[in-house]
C-alpha cells in the first residue's frame, strides 16, 4: 500500500512537471492581459491574431512555430528583437519568413525585455475574452423592448379612444350643421336676409379704414418675410447629409482619440481644410479590416461598420487576401457640407496658427458650460461627438463679425509682439475698453477688403 502511495504522488508531480513544461514551451508563462496591451501597441500596425495583414497571423505562434519548425521561444526573442541581425546569421528559418512575405523587413523591438515577448506570447496563445461593446445612450436592448410592450398597448389604446372621440364629435357637428340648414330654410329668418349686406363692396365701403388698415399690416408683414427668407438663403445650419461611405468622427477623434490634423492636413498650414484622400483612410484600415471597438452607434451593429470597411477597399481597389492593391479604384463622391461662397476669403491657417489660442480662450470665455479643447471646435462644433457631421453655426456675415469684435487678440505672443511692436500703446489709447484689451477688429478685422476682394 505504501509503495502504491508512493508511485502516486511521483506521478501526480511527473504530470504537474510536464503541465508547467507545456505550458512553458507554449507561451503561458506570461501575463496575457499586459501581453494584449504590448501587442496593440506594437504589433497590430503589421499582425493580427486570426488572419494575416502585413505579416501572419500569431494566434497559437509559439506551438505552431514548435510544431512545424522545432523552434522554440529562444528564436522567437531573437526574431522580435532583431530580425534583421537573425537573417544575417545565416539562419534558415528566418530568411524563408522574409521571402515568404515579399521581403517585407519586421521592425525591430530591441526595447522590449523577454518578459515582455512572453506577455505578448502568452496573448497570442491564450488572449483574453472580448468585452461586450458599449451602445450609446438610446440603444434599446431585448429587456427594454419586453419593458415597453405593455406601454404601446397603452398608447395604441389611447390612440383609439381618441379617433372614436373626434368621430363622435364629427357626427354631433354634421348633426347641429344639419339643424342650421332647416333653421335657414324657414320663415323666421326671411325678414333678417333683407337687412343683410349683398356684397363685398358694400362691406369694404362701410368698413374701409379698417381694411386699409389690415392691409398696410399684411404688407409690412409680407416684406419683412420676403426680407428674412432672402437674408438666409445659403444659411444651412443643422445640414447634416449622408455620406457614400459612413464615417463617424465619435469613433475616429472621439472614441480613438485621433487627431483632426492627421486626417486633415492641410487646416493648420493651408488655405482650405482639405478632404482626407482614400490613401489616409488606407494607413489605418490597410490592417483595420473590421470593427473591433467597444462602442456601438444606436441601429448599428460590427455588421454594418464591417461593410463600410469593405466600401473603402473596394473605392481603393485593396485586396485584403493577397494584401495587395489591384489597380482597380472607385472614385468616391464625398457631400460638402462647409462650403464658403465664392466671394468670400477664408484662410484656416490665419485662424488656427496665429489665432488659435485667442479664439479659444473666447469660446470658453463666452460659453463656461461648453468649454473646447481645440480651435476647430469653436466653428465646427464638438466634431468628436457627431456620428454624422454637421453644420453647428451659421456661418454668415453677421456671426463672424461678432466673433470679430468679441475675440481678444493676445499682443505677447510672438507673431502679433513683432508685428504690431510700434503700435501696442497706439492701439491701447484707441481702444480703452476693457482696460487696453484688443480684440480683432482693432486690427482690421471689419474691413470689407480682409474678407471680400
Amino acid at each position: 500500500m505504501i509503495s502504491w502511495r508512493k508511485h502516486y504522488k511521483k506521478g501526480l508531480i511527473a504530470i504537474g512537471l510536464l503541465l508547467s513544461t507545456s505550458a512553458s514551451i507554449y507561451g503561458q508563462d506570461g501575463d496575457p492581459k499586459n501581453g494584449e496591451k504590448l501587442f496593440k501597441a506594437n504589433c497590430t500596425a503589421c499582425h493580427a491574431l486570426d488572419k494575416q495583414v502585413v505579416g501572419p497571423a500569431l494566434k497559437g505562434v509559439v506551438a505552431r512555430l514548435e510544431k512545424d519548425q522545432g523552434l522554440g521561444k529562444d528564436w522567437l526573442y531573437k526574431w522580435i528583437k532583431d530580425n534583421k541581425a537573425l537573417r544575417a546569421s545565416g539562419d534558415k528559418y528566418a530568411n524563408e519568413v522574409f521571402e515568404k512575405f515579399n521581403k517585407t523587413e519586421m521592425q525591430q523591438f530591441p526595447n522590449l525585455t523577454e518578459k515582455d515577448i512572453d506577455d505578448i506570447l502568452a496573448y497570442t496563445t491564450n488572449p483574453p475574452a472580448p468585452e461586450e461593446p458599449k451602445k450609446d445612450a438610446g440603444t434599446a436592448t431585448a429587456t427594454d423592448g419586453a419593458q415597453a410592450a405593455p406601454a404601446n398597448n397603452t398608447t395604441s389604446n389611447i390612440v383609439i379612444i381618441s379617433l372614436l372621440a373626434i368621430a363622435g364629435l364629427l357626427v354631433w357637428i354634421l348633426l347641429k350643421l344639419r339643424q342650421l340648414v332647416k333653421l335657414g330654410q324657414s320663415e323666421d329668418l326671411a325678414g333678417l336676409n333683407e337687412t343683410r349686406v349683398k356684397s363685398f363692396s358694400e362691406i369694404y365701403a362701410k368698413y374701409h379704414y379698417v381694411g386699409k388698415g389690415l392691409l398696410a399690416v399684411l404688407a409690412i408683414l409680407a416684406t419683412y418675410g420676403v426680407w428674412n427668407w432672402i437674408m438666409w438663403i445659403g444659411v444651412y445650419k443643422g445640414y447634416k447629409p449622408e455620406q457614400p461611405i459612413y464615417f463617424s468622427h465619435k469613433i475616429h477623434a472621439g472614441e480613438n482619440k485621433i487627431d483632426c490634423q492627421l486626417c486633415h492636413s492641410s487646416a493648420k498650414y493651408g488655405k482650405v481644410s482639405e478632404i482626407p484622400s482614400m490613401n489616409v483612410c488606407m494607413n489605418c484600415h490597410r490592417t483595420i479590416s473590421e470593427y473591433n471597438g467597444k462602442y456601438l452607434e444606436p441601429g448599428k451593429d460590427k455588421a454594418f461598420y464591417d461593410g463600410e470597411i469593405q466600401k473603402i477597399y473596394a473605392a481603393t481597389g485593396w485586396d485584403s487576401e493577397k494584401q495587395q492593391y489591384t489597380g482597380k479604384t472607385t472614385p468616391v463622391e464625398w457631400t460638402r457640407i462647409h462650403n464658403m461662397p465664392d466671394f468670400v476669403y477664408f484662410n484656416h491657417a490665419q485662424h488656427v496658427v496665429a489665432g488659435e489660442q485667442a479664439i479659444i480662450n473666447s469660446f470658453n470665455k463666452k460659453n463656461p458650460d461648453n468649454k473646447i479643447d481645440v480651435v476647430c471646435k469653436a466653428c465646427h462644433g464638438k466634431i468628436d461627438t457627431m456620428n454624422v457631421v454637421q453644420m453647428a453655426n451659421d456661418f454668415t456675415m453677421g456671426w463672424c463679425i461678432e466673433c470679430h469684435r468679441t475675440t481678444e487678440i493676445d499682443m505677447n505672443n510672438g507673431y502679433n509682439k513683432e508685428y504690431f511692436k510700434n503700435l501696442h500703446e497706439k492701439l491701447k489709447k484707441q481702444y480703452p475698453k476693457d482696460g487696453g484689451k484688443i480684440t480683432v477688429d482693432a486690427i482690421g478685422g471689419l474691413e470689407c477688403g480682409k474678407c471680400h476682394y
